[in-house]
């Protein structure tokens, strides 16, 4: 099975976590399969129909035309990470030159999901993500279960919301340990989750 490259945890933040990482789904490679099964149609008519050095001319020719077409696709899809961390959503992109999108959680208005029929059929599709400030509408293209990921960027979010809103107010260590407890209890924070968060509360000064 190819294995995705973990996301670099230097680039988390402090207390940050990786709640979700893929790659786009295999149809995004629709194009070159559906050239790979032509190819393998060409060559066998090629070696039917031809002889000798015209078949291996034949074959060079078609698998190069095949390449060509292809590399880019797979290329893209390859190095195309999307990431959903505690804190932001994070598409990365390109292996030479990177090209990447980060969304804060707390600035998701709305998370759309869409899908075609064929779509369905394989668990695929895309996701709109609408948020607050420049960033306004981005779309994220062959997302494996897309309407999995909206459940789990909307608790991400809340989790998100909840932890912000129980550091902002101004109240004491105990208040704010005994609303992480809660959030523990109602399962929206894990165990992990809590201990992280009070060793960080507790750590302040």
């Amino acid at each position: 099975m190819l294995r995705l490259m973990p996301y670099p945890e230097r680039l988390l933040s402090p207390g940050e976590s990786i709640v979700i990482q893929f790659r786009p789904h295999w149809q995004a490679l629709r194009g070159p399969i559906a050239g790979g099964v032509a190819v393998i149609a060409a060559l066998i008519v090629a070696v039917m129909v031809a002889e000798g050095t015209v078949v291996w001319l034949l074959v060079i020719g078609i698998v190069g035309v095949w390449l060509l077409a292809s590399v880019r696709v797979i290329a893209n899809w390859w190095t195309t990470q999307y990431v959903l961390t505690t804190e932001r959503v994070v598409r990365r992109a390109g292996v030479f030159s990177r090209s990447g999108t980060e969304i804060p959680l707390e600035v998701i208005n709305n998370v759309a999901f869409s899908q075609g029929f064929l779509e369905r059929l394989v668990h695929s599709g895309d996701l709109l993500i609408e948020s607050a400030g420049e960033t306004g509408q981005s779309r994220f293209t062959d997302i494996p279960d897309p309407e999995g990921m909206q459940s789990e960027i909307y608790q991400a979010r809340e989790k998100r919301q909840l932890l912000l809103n129980a550091g902002g107010a101004r109240t004491s260590k105990a208040d704010e340990l005994a609303k992480l407890a809660d959030l523990r209890d109602r399962e929206i924070l894990s165990a992990e989750e809590f201990e992280e968060q009070k060793r960080r509360l507790l750590a302040q000064e």
